[in-house]
């Protein structure tokens, strides 16, 4: 088998709980690397540290799948999919939720998601790609889906050397396909929705707005296809205004709200840096204020503009609100640590002239785990802010 060594003192970050090998930390290469291929990792003293599988053409040399000398096998990815499967199920996740998530499953590369009866399956990387056909075996053997489609229409495949698809790869899928979050009715679009084909990690964080949101008027901005305004007006809110820039997904909300017969909305179609410096001007105000933006940086160079942006979106929410009020923050980049994202409401506070009091500082849903030394798998910050 090829075999990779690190060179002195890299071993520890891997230790640490990191999967991914870096060309950079590596010393010498062993054999032929053969991308979607197992491969040995060792230190820079020859001892093994793990066995992975190789990457395409990214500088992803090695993704470690096991710190044991295992086969990576048939049988191994049944076990890996069936403890994956079996957390959701200690959730009490059956329906609607994240069934593999990446490395945070011991399954770099892979994500899939469970819409009732249909799975979304997406391979990010080369050795995931090359056992799709496998995984999809696997899948259904342990969970009789209906229909198994491909969501590989993401950019980052190409870095892999991958291209860009998507189809059905097992099955049928139905005319219409519903399912319930929380107890409301929802319409997944598998094919052609955002993601996988719908957000699953806010759904704990939609929830936790049922004791703050009964009697008060809300601000839903970058609402999608429901999310936090639909919870909002079916926990009680006297009115949710609901904001997105895409004609699309505000039909869907509408749609999304009559399914479950709520109808104290209105539906706005705006670019959210507009809406908010229109409505500051108007002196409007609102009892909660949602910001669920898409990620301002999606790498690294773009941290320093995404700061201000952050900054500016949400010091102009707080002018929205009166005291008492509450705003619900949220940021998907894992760019944005918690930290840096705690500093920037610190300063929004600031520019808005109001002090805030945290109320809860959640993340992304327990079906998208985080593990311990893998930084980058806690991406999603969810805050809720109260006025003093």
């Amino acid at each position: 088998m090829t075999q990779l060594v690190l060179r002195p003192g890299e071993q520890r970050r891997l230790v640490r709980g990191e999967d991914t090998v870096y060309a950079a930390q590596v010393q010498d290469i062993r054999g032929e690397l053969v991308p979607g291929q197992a491969a040995d990792l060792l230190d820079a003293a020859g001892n093994f540290v793990g066995r992975g599988l190789v990457g395409g053409s990214s500088k992803a040399l090695l993704r470690l799948l096991t710190r044991s000398r295992e086969d990576i096998d048939r049988a191994f990815f049944e076990r890996r999919l069936r403890r994956a499967v079996e957390y959701r199920r200690r959730l009490g996740e059956t329906e609607c939720c994240r069934l593999v998530f990446g490395d945070a499953d011991g399954l770099p590369g892979l994500t899939v998601d469970k819409f009732g009866p249909v799975l979304s399956l997406q391979t990010l990387t080369a050795g995931m790609d090359q056992r799709k056909e496998l995984l999809c075996d696997l899948l259904e053997e342990l969970l009789h889906p209906d229909a198994i489609y491909e969501r590989n229409d993401v950019k980052v495949r190409e870095k892999e050397g991958l291209a860009q698809q998507k189809g059905l790869l097992r099955g049928a899928l139905p005319g219409e396909l519903l399912v319930r979050e929380n107890g409301f009715l929802l319409k997944v679009d598998v094919a052609g929705g955002q993601k996988t084909g719908s957000y699953l990690d806010q759904r704990e964080n939609h929830a936790a707005l049922a004791p703050y949101v009964r009697g008060r008027r809300v601000l839903d901005v970058c609402c999608c296809t429901g999310g936090f305004g639909l919870h909002a007006a079916g926990y009680g809110a006297a009115h949710v205004t609901a904001v997105d820039v895409s004609a699309a997904a505000l039909r869907e909300a509408q749609q999304n709200y009559a399914r479950n017969g709520l109808f104290q909305a209105d539906f706005v179609k705006a670019d959210m840096f507009d809406l908010l410096r229109g409505f500051e001007r108007q002196g409007r105000k609102f009892d909660v204020v949602v910001l669920d933006p898409p990620a301002f940086c999606k790498n690294k160079s773009a941290l320093q503009k995404a700061f201000a942006g952050y900054r500016e979106v949400n010091s102009r929410a707080l002018r929205l609100l009166q005291s008492g009020g509450m705003l619900v923050t949220c940021s998907c980049s894992h760019y944005m640590t918690p930290d840096l994202f705690w500093e920037m409401l610190c300063l929004a506070a600031q520019d808005a002239g109001v002090r805030l009091r945290l109320v809860e500082q959640r993340m992304q849903s327990r079906d998208h785990p985080v593990t311990l030394g893998n930084p980058q798998s806690l991406y999603l910050k969810c805050f809720f802010l109260e006025v003093l």
